[in-house]
């Protein structure tokens, strides 16, 4: 899958809205249409150049990492340990370079991959419209 696809996927999500900026594309959960009023964190970004950080080395043609971000006993059952993997390395799945201790998983050009990462990002979804229904709550 290119960027292009992720995002669609992305997109798809309900309440989610893609927020552009400096080329990449963040997925906010936004039902409530306030984005703007109160701006939040995504659930998952797709970035595309090494402007944040440099350790996927996006900078070369075509080169993405999407980033997802996971509730506590998902990440930890996933990644026990950190298993040092070289951010750099293409459709595997890691801990986030930069954000892992705040439960993020990221993955540069997934290929064979997609279907665990689209499990992960079905689960990242459903932790995000929970949180959001229970700030709701009385």
């Amino acid at each position: 899958m290119d960027a292009d696809q992720v995002i669609t996927v992305l997109a798809g999500f309900s309440g989610t809205r893609i927020v552009e900026g400096n080329g990449d594309a963040f997925a906010i959960h936004d039902p409530d249409h306030d984005y703007e009023q109160r701006p939040r964190q995504g659930w998952a970004t797709v970035v595309r150049s090494d402007v944040n950080d440099t350790a996927s080395d996006l900078d070369r043609p075509g080169a993405f990492r999407l980033n997802i971000g996971l509730p506590a006993a998902r990440f930890r059952a996933l990644f026990p340990v950190d298993p040092g993997i070289d951010p750099r390395t293409r459709d595997v799945l890691f801990p986030h370079p930069v954000y892992a201790a705040r439960r993020w998983v990221a993955v540069v050009e997934p290929d064979t991959t997609w279907p665990r990462v689209r499990e992960l990002l079905d689960e990242a979804h459903d932790a995000v419209v929970r949180r959001h229904a229970a700030r709701r709550r009385p």
